[in-house]
C-alpha cells in the first residue's frame, strides 16, 4: 500500500502564495514521476505540473512562471510552491505519485487525498 498525505492549502487573496506539501509512504521501491492536478467545480482533472526523479519538469501553460515544483527524493516528497495566485486557480489540489512496489512491480499511479486552494478576488 503506498499513502500520498497532502498538505498546505487555505484561502488567500489574489496575489498572494502558497505552499502545498506531498509526503509518500508505505511499500515504495522508487517513485518515478511526482506532480500536481487540480480540479476546479465543474471541471475536470488537469494537470498542473510534473517532475521526474531527474528533476526535469512539465507544468501547464496557466502556471508558468508562477508555480514552482520541486521535489525531495530522499524524503519522498513533492512540493508546490504557488505565488501570484489569481481567483482562476481556485481548485482541489491533488498529488500524484508513479510508484514502484518491489524492482519486479510494475510501475502504478497513487493519488493524494487532495488540498482546497480558494483565491478571492
Amino acid at each position: 500500500q503506498v499513502q500520498l498525505v497532502e498538505s498546505g492549502g487555505g484561502l488567500v487573496q489574489a496575489g498572494g502564495s502558497l505552499r502545498l506539501s506531498c509526503a509518500a509512504s508505505g511499500n515504495i521501491f522508487s517513485i518515478n514521476t511526482m506532480g500536481w492536478y487540480r480540479q476546479a467545480p465543474g471541471e475536470q482533472r488537469e494537470l498542473v505540473v510534473t517532475i521526474a526523479r531527474s528533476g526535469s519538469t512539465n507544468y501547464a501553460d496557466s502556471v508558468k512562471g508562477r508555480f514552482t515544483i520541486s521535489r525531495d527524493n530522499a524524503k519522498n516528497t513533492v512540493y508546490l510552491e504557488m505565488n501570484s495566485l489569481k481567483p482562476e486557480d481556485t481548485a482541489v489540489y491533488y498529488c500524484n505519485a508513479v510508484v514502484q512496489n518491489t524492482y519486479r512491480d510494475p510501475v502504478t499511479r497513487h493519488w493524494g487525498q487532495g488540498a482546497q486552494v480558494t483565491v478571492s478576488s
